[in-house]
C-alpha cells in the first residue's frame, strides 16, 4: 500500500521529466504518473509471484532426481519441506492474486524466466537461510510462515537476477522495489491458517490519494513562476542556476503542497521535503532546502497564502 512520502516521490519524478522537456505537456505527464504508480503494483505481483515459481523449480528437481538411473536414498525420499510451504500454497490458490496477475498481465511465462528462476532456486538451495529452515525440524503454519519471510528477504528480494529483470522492465522500478518488498513482507506475515489472507490494494484510498497526486503535479506546474521568483528572494545569495535542479523542484513541491492542501500539517509538508531531498538530491541539500522552506512559511504565513482548516495544522 503507497504511502504519501511515495506518492510525493513519484510526483517528484514526473516534475523533473516535465521540466526538463521543452514545451512539456501537463496532461502528458499525468498520464505518465498514473501510470508510474500503477506500475508500482506490477512489481509488488511480480514478487509475489516468484514463490510459486521457485516451488515449480523445486517441485522440478525433486521428480528429476528420481528418475535417476541410479538414484540415492535422498532421491526417492526428499526433503519437501520447501514445496509443501503451506503459505506458499496460499498464494499458488490465491483468486485475488490471480485476477489482479492476470487484469494486469504481470505473469513470469516464458522459457527465459523459467531459466531465471531455475539459477534462482540453485542459488537459494545453497543459502544458509534454506539450509536451516530445511534442517530444522520444525513444522506448522508458523514455521511454513517464518520460511517464506526468511526466504523471500535473502534470496529473492537481494536476487541480482531479479533486479536486471526489474531495471530492464522499467528505469523507476529500482526507486520502487524497496516499498514494494515491504509490502510483500506486510502480505504475507498477515497470512494465517484460518483467515482471509487477502493481497493489499495499491492504495488506502484511491480517490484520495490520486487526486492528491494529480492536484500536487498540475498544481506545481501552474504555480511555476511564481514559487522560482519566491525561491529568488529567499536565496538571495544564490544565483538560481546554482541551486541543484532537483532541490528547485522539491521546494517548488513544497511551496505548493502549503498552500494548495489545507488539511496537511505545515510540519508534516517540511518534514517529508527535507526527507526525500535526503535521498534524491545533494548531501547538504536537506539543511538548505530546511532554511529556504522555513523562511517560505514564514512570508507564506504573514501574508495570509496557507490557511489550515483544523486545530493545529499550521504548526
Amino acid at each position: 500500500m503507497l504511502n504519501r512520502r511515495h506518492l510525493r516521490v513519484k510526483v517528484l519524478q514526473s516534475l523533473y521529466a516535465y521540466f526538463q522537456t521543452e514545451g512539456g505537456d501537463i496532461a502528458i505527464s499525468e498520464r505518465e504518473l498514473m501510470n508510474s504508480v500503477d506500475r508500482i503494483y506490477d512489481l509488488y505481483l511480480y514478487l509475489l509471484l516468484t514463490f510459486e515459481e521457485l516451488k515449480r523449480q523445486g517441485v522440478r528437481r525433486i521428480e528429476e532426481n528420481k528418475k535417476k538411473i541410479r538414484p540415492k536414498y535422498e532421491d526417492l525420499n526428499p526433503n519437501r519441506k520447501f514445496v509443501e510451504n503451506k503459505v506458499i500454497d496460499l498464494l499458488e490458490k490465491h483468486e485475488m492474486l490471480r485476477t489482479n496477475s492476470e487484469n494486469t498481465k504481470v505473469n513470469w511465462i516464458g522459457d527465459e524466466h523459467q531459466e531465471m528462476f531455475r539459477k534462482m532456486y540453485l542459488g537459494m538451495r545453497e543459502s544458509e537461510t534454506y539450509f536451516e529452515f530445511m534442517n530444522n525440524e520444525t513444522e506448522g503454519f508458523e514455521e511454513d510462515l517464518a520460511f517464506a519471510v526468511a526466504i523471500f528477504k535473502t534470496d529473492i528480494a537481494n536476487s541480482p537476477l531479479l533486479y536486471s529483470f526489474f531495471e530492464e522492465k522499467s528505469i523507476h522500478w529500482l526507486d520502487d522495489i524497496d516499498l514494494a518488498c515491504s509490502m510483500v513482507i506486510k502480505t504475507i506475515k498477515s497470512f494465517s491458517s484460518d483467515g482471509e489472507n487477502a493481497i493489499l490494494p495499491l492504495y488506502k484510498d484511491e480517490e484520495d490519494e490520486t487526486t492528491f497526486i494529480k492536484e500536487l503535479l498540475r498544481k506545481t506546474i501552474s504555480m511555476d513562476i511564481e514559487n522560482e521568483k519566491l525561491i529568488d528572494d529567499l536565496t538571495s545569495n544564490w544565483e538560481l542556476d546554482r541551486i541543484a535542479r532537483m532541490d528547485v523542484i522539491l521546494m517548488k513541491m513544497a511551496i505548493t503542497e502549503l498552500q494548495i492542501f489545507n488539511n496537511i500539517p505545515t510540519k508534516v509538508t517540511l518534514n517529508e521535503y527535507i526527507e526525500i531531498s535526503k535521498f534524491y538530491s545533494t548531501p547538504k541539500s536537506n539543511g538548505f532546502i530546511n532554511g529556504v522552506l522555513d523562511k517560505a512559511i514564514d512570508r507564506l504565513d504573514s501574508q495570509g497564502l496557507i490557511k489550515k482548516v483544523g486545530r493545529g495544522l499550521n504548526k
